[in-house]
């Protein structure tokens, strides 16, 4: 049975990747009591696992040891699922039920892969890109593999440059993006010596692996796990043969939990002003959530957020130049990175949209929303709570989720029974998933 343990912080900070070790470390060396909570084991998020621990040199090595330095509170292995009252969130450990009570929240919970699926994509050995690469990074074996990487964005090149170094063969990277917009990107890298440098190290280390733009899977074979893969390469069908599929197109960011606590969203991201507080007071949020823009924006935002919510202003304003440089790369992202109008054709009539629930592109096209597939097919009701399949309906279909109702991830029954008790909250019924 889960025990019910309460703690309380002057700042509590949702999420431990970069944003939110960023904004842990400002708020505490500001002299507020801080606490950071993450559902990974460790600090670091997907960008730095694997670093923050133990290699010195690194960002994420710098920005723990700020942490470890202010004596944060540090809960990882929690994942919070409700907010019962304001100024409350319920979190849940392995074996616990905490109660995180705040003054200041920040929300720096990034964002995940885009997938968008196509025939075979449910296949074994078919991942996100970024998926992959965090197993690599737990222990998966890939030397000798041929994997083949295709979507959309930078993570494709990082990834295909993490695997390879870790023996993987890359026989093909394949971007949907097309050659004239990753051109007007590459021109624009010469403005930011920093981001021109990555680039140009990238490069290097995928030094004879072949790139295609307009490019981009149209069905996974294979028997008991994908042996092969064909794709479009700038209008041409081509099969590659392969042990594993690493596609994402691109990231969504998580933004469930503003949603659940009343922040305003606009154009797919949590709306905040310039000290990063959302259109709840109190409630600041920093990084993807905010608009994609990498390690850099996140550092920038996180800090300026922790600095504000410790009440710092003064400090925090004199980083507000760096962060509209910053800004600029994520527009530039956003423009070059734009989804096609011909990946709206890659699901034929029985491919799965909806693995949790099992849930055909057929069955979801007979309906006009969201809401109308929910309640008439049960899609985005399964485990997944709709974070894979919402972002690929609404490419497909043009569908936004009109409302969410906690618990915002699945969690224990006796956890929501212990719930029962509690006055109904603000946002009212405390079962039901996104709605």
């Amino acid at each position: 049975m889960s025990r019910e343990l309460r703690q309380r912080f002057d700042v509590l900070v949702v999420g431990g990747g970069p944003a939110g070790m960023a904004a842990a470390a400002r708020a505490a060396e500001s002299g507020v009591r801080v606490g950071i909570v993450d559902d990974n084991a460790s600090l670091g998020g997907q960008i730095w696992r694997g670093e923050s621990q133990g290699h010195q040199g690194k960002d994420g090595a710098r920005w723990s040891e700020r942490v470890l330095a202010t004596r944060v509170t540090t809960l990882c292995g929690m994942r919070i699922f409700d907010q019962p009252e304001p100024g409350v969130l319920l979190a849940e450990g392995t074996n616990d039920l905490f109660e995180l009570s705040y003054k200041h929240l920040i929300l720096a919970i990034g964002a995940r892969e885009r997938f968008l699926p196509f025939p075979g994509w449910t296949l074994p050995n078919v991942m996100g890109a970024g998926g992959l690469q965090a197993m690599v990074k737990c222990g998966l074996p890939v030397r000798g593999k041929r994997v083949v990487v295709a979507g959309s964005g930078p993570l494709l090149l990082a990834v295909a440059a993490y695997l390879r170094k870790h023996g993987a063969e890359i026989p093909m990277i394949c971007e949907q993006a097309s050659w004239s917009s990753l051109a007007r990107f590459g021109v624009s890298l010469f403005a930011r010596p920093e981001k021109l440098r990555q680039a140009l190290q990238l490069r290097k280390e995928l030094s004879g692996i072949p790139f295609a733009a307009n490019s981009w899977t149209m069905t996974a074979h294979g028997r008991k796990s994908v042996e092969n893969v064909t794709v479009s390469l700038n209008g041409k069908t081509e099969t590659i043969p392969c042990d594993y599929l690493a596609c994402g197109f691109h990231l969504v960011p998580n933004i469930e939990l503003p949603l659940l606590l009343g922040c305003q969203v606009q154009a797919g991201f949590v709306r905040v002003d310039d000290f990063q507080e959302t259109t709840v007071s109190g409630v600041y949020c920093a990084g993807e959530p905010t608009g994609i823009g990498g390690v850099e924006l996140s550092l920038l935002e996180g800090q300026i957020a922790g600095l504000a919510a410790a009440g710092c202003t003064t400090e925090a304003k004199q980083l507000f130049g760096e962060r509209e440089k910053a800004r600029s790369f994520a527009h530039l992202l956003e423009r070059t990175f734009r989804l096609r109008g011909e990946l709206r054709s890659l699901p034929s009539v029985d491919t799965i949209i909806c693995r949790c629930e099992d849930i055909s592109h057929s069955r979801l096209r007979a309906h006009t929303s969201w809401r109308a597939a929910k309640l008439h097919t049960r899609c985005g009701m399964g485990p997944c709570q709709g974070r894979v399949c919402g972002p690929a309906t609404q490419f497909f279909f043009g569908w936004d989720p009109d409302s969410i109702r906690p618990p915002i991830f699945p969690a224990r029954v006796e956890n929501l029974a212990a719930l029962s008790g509690r006055p109904e909250s603000q946002h009212g019924q405390t079962t039901g998933g996104l709605a």
